[in-house]
């Protein structure tokens, strides 16, 4: 009996500590849902080069560079989805295209009435960002802990896609 009680109250206090755990430093002073897109970053095309002039035989060295042609950049074309409530709050996205292609992606509204929906969105936004940028679509994995955001922020991202088809 008398081991009894310090091994209930180290469990006690082992479980205490555990259960305020947090795996992630929490994110403080989010005012705001939006969640800031990551930089985006453009490539120049190539230079062309000058070759000498060209000796006549082929493959000699001095040998004329076949000409380069130049492609134009679809237009880019920014998209907002349509704002989807859950039950924690609304989830909207805003999403850059470039042809056909998803160029960005950024929540204009993602939930923060409360300060565990603002750490869950601050963990989720980023994460499903960059699932929808890898899968050039809404077919995205959810993120574990904001199922609620994820259906909506995917739900949000399909209609953009839609109306970016329309």
């Amino acid at each position: 009996m008398r081991r009894a009680v310090p091994v209930v109250a180290a469990t006690a206090g082992a479980l205490a500590l555990l259960l305020n755990f947090h795996t992630r430093p929490s994110v403080g002073g989010i005012s705001a849902a939006p969640v800031s897109p990551l930089p985006s970053t453009t490539t120049a095309p190539p230079a062309p080069t000058t070759a000498p002039p060209s000796t006549g035989v082929p493959g000699a060295a001095g040998a004329t560079a076949p000409p380069v042609t130049t492609t134009t950049a679809a237009p880019t074309r920014t998209i907002d989805g349509s704002t989807v409530s859950t039950d924690y709050g609304d989830v909207q996205v805003r999403v850059t295209f470039r042809g056909n292609t998803i160029t960005d992606v950024q929540a204009l509204k993602l939930p923060f009435d409360r300060s565990r929906s603002q750490r869950i969105s601050a963990d989720a936004g980023p994460i499903l960002r960059s699932e929808a940028l890898r899968a050039q679509s809404a077919h995205i994995n959810a993120v574990s802990g904001a199922s609620y955001t994820s259906a909506g922020y995917i739900s949000s991202l399909q209609s953009a896609i839609d109306r970016s088809r329309a």
